[in-house]
């Protein structure tokens, strides 16, 4: 079973960026130091359970942000979701880093480290647990949280898959 990804508009969402690291680097030419800056950034629509990352490279901040949310408006997703948390536990992992989401009940809030409560409440996820296990680097714990978020399944999938009604499970 083969799922198709299509792609999501950018255009027909409220969609709010957080920046989530800044990096300044360096380069040694010549001639001296090269400055520059990387921008990783995270957007979406809460009401629409919509998220996306990208990162932008620039030589002033604003440019290098401004191109990390053109990047993550390219690569926008949907986020299944049950009311306000998410259907199931998950496991989310991409190079050393691994992230787990639990979902919570009502009232108990965004538990999350800084990379992965920009993604939870970008994309409108107001209760759940979550546990960044492995690096801390923010590209790869936001691309391991992308991978946990890409695992959800909802109920009348799952309910498809097992062959049975939505109210037996």
């Amino acid at each position: 079973m083969s799922t198709v990804i299509k792609k999501l508009d950018a255009g027909s969402y409220q969609l709010k960026d957080q920046v989530v690291a800044i990096n300044r680097v360096t380069k040694v030419v010549k001639g001296g130091k090269n400055l520059s800056f990387a921008a990783l950034v995270v957007v979406g629509d809460p009401s629409a359970a919509v998220v996306g990352y990208g990162s932008g490279k620039a030589k002033e901040v604003p440019q290098a942000i401004r191109k990390g949310i053109e990047s993550a408006k390219k690569n926008l997703m949907r986020v299944n979701l049950t009311h306000t948390s998410i259907p199931h536990t998950v496991q989310g992992k991409f190079g050393s880093g691994m992230v787990l989401l639990k979902p919570a009940p009502e009232g108990t809030g965004v538990i999350a480290g800084g990379a992965v409560r920009a993604v939870m409440t970008s994309a409108g996820i107001q209760n759940v647990l979550t546990k960044s296990i492995g690096t801390t680097n923010p590209h790869n714990v936001i691309k391991a949280t992308f991978d946990a978020l890409k695992q959800l399944k909802n109920r009348s999938d799952v309910a498809v898959l097992r062959g049975k009604a939505v109210e037996e499970l």
